[in-house]
């Protein structure tokens, strides 16, 4: 039986993985509130279409930094994707280019830089950075994947500290290179993950930072994990070039707001000066128009990569985005959307309290 939706993936990840990989992945931090409010929250959201606008042409491209897409839907970073596919990231960056949309790879990828530059030439890839405390490592890390084509430097913000994941804890889950590498399914020539040794979490990272990353870099610096309006004003004073709402897939507090529900403190703060995004709870076409309407330029899918990718590697997430892209598609055009730039607000509704 073919695979109709993101949750047929997820249904059949959770059948083919161990019980480990699978609390890794889908785990979220304490009662996981957040995690599954992220999901929740666009269904509070309704949708106001309209009808007779000639809909007979329907075009979901768009832009993300300068760069085209075929549509407003990219990939989010994500570690150990060995963990659920043998060619892990190198999949996932083939599959991103023959769908023509982004992928910002992780710093905690388990495939070499090297071999994921090259496996999607030209392929749009951003590179995903947790600053380490020591500067000439993440100068040497940030002029490496200039200079293998990365277009972009995504700093999370979010994790001064690890969010409290009961999950690997009751796994007692450490993610150690030593320990991971029993569950991960290198090629044996391979050398895995060449960064994570030196990643340690840098919690005395402050905004005073920025300046020094801006200075050994032209790529544009996105900063991840923004939720306020206080640090989206704060990002605009940095001269940062965009910011990405989440929550970390409700990985690190819980109980702050679902991404979604963000969104709009964040893009009225930023007043049109730098483009948006959002993760986080993105599971059909519906929810990526919601994104739309609300201000977000483009939307970044976590876990349901890592579904397709357990189903059938390169082509599984390839299937995934294709999928996406399709409801996409057809919600535009069952609300009178020829465009992206027609996704306005006026095209979604809140419940009355």
């Amino acid at each position: 039986m073919p695979l109709a939706c993101l949750t047929d993936f997820q249904a059949y990840a959770r059948e083919r993985l161990s019980k480990v990989t699978w609390d890794f992945i889908e785990g979220g931090a304490d009662d996981t509130f957040t995690r599954d409010d992220n999901i929740a929250a666009f269904k509070r959201i309704r949708l106001r279409p309209r009808y007779l606008k000639n809909v007979a042409n329907v075009d979901t491209r768009t832009t993300i930094q300068g760069e085209e897409i075929t549509a407003p839907i990219c990939i989010a970073p994500t570690g150990f994707h060995c963990l659920v596919w043998p060619d892990g990231e190198m999949s996932t960056a083939r599959a991103a280019q023959a769908a023509g949309v982004g992928y910002v790879t992780s710093m905690f990828a388990t495939c070499a830089l090297e071999d994921i530059a090259a496996t999607a030439p030209t392929g749009l890839k951003w590179f995903q950075l947790y600053v380490h405390p020591d500067r000439q490592l993440n100068k040497n890390l940030v002029q490496k994947v200039e200079s293998l084509g990365f277009r972009a430097l995504v700093i999370t913000v979010d994790v001064p500290k690890l969010g409290n994941r009961r999950h690997d804890i009751r796994n007692q889950l450490d993610l150690k290179l030593t320990l991971l590498l029993k569950d991960l399914h290198f090629p044996k020539e391979r050398t895995p993950m060449p960064y994570f040794q030196m990643s340690p979490i840098n919690s005395s990272m402050s905004w005073n930072d920025l300046s020094w990353l801006q200075s050994i870099t032209r790529l544009p610096i996105i900063l991840k994990g923004i939720l306020t309006k206080e640090d989206a004003e704060l990002a605009v004073k940095h001269n940062v070039n965009g910011i990405i709402v989440s929550n970390h897939g409700g990985r690190q507090l819980d109980d702050v707001p679902a991404s979604i529900d963000a969104l709009a403190e964040v893009v009225a703060a930023v007043k049109g000066k730098m483009e948006v995004y959002l993760d986080g709870g993105i599971r059909t076409g519906n929810d990526v128009l919601k994104a739309l309407a609300l201000g977000a330029k483009c939307v970044f899918l976590g876990r349901p990569v890592l579904w397709g990718l357990a189903y059938k590697g390169e082509h599984g997430v390839e299937e995934v985005l294709n999928i996406i892209k399709n409801e996409f598609h057809t919600s535009m055009a069952l609300t009178g959307c020829r465009s992206v730039a027609e996704i306005n607000q006026d095209l979604i509704q809140f419940p009355r309290l």
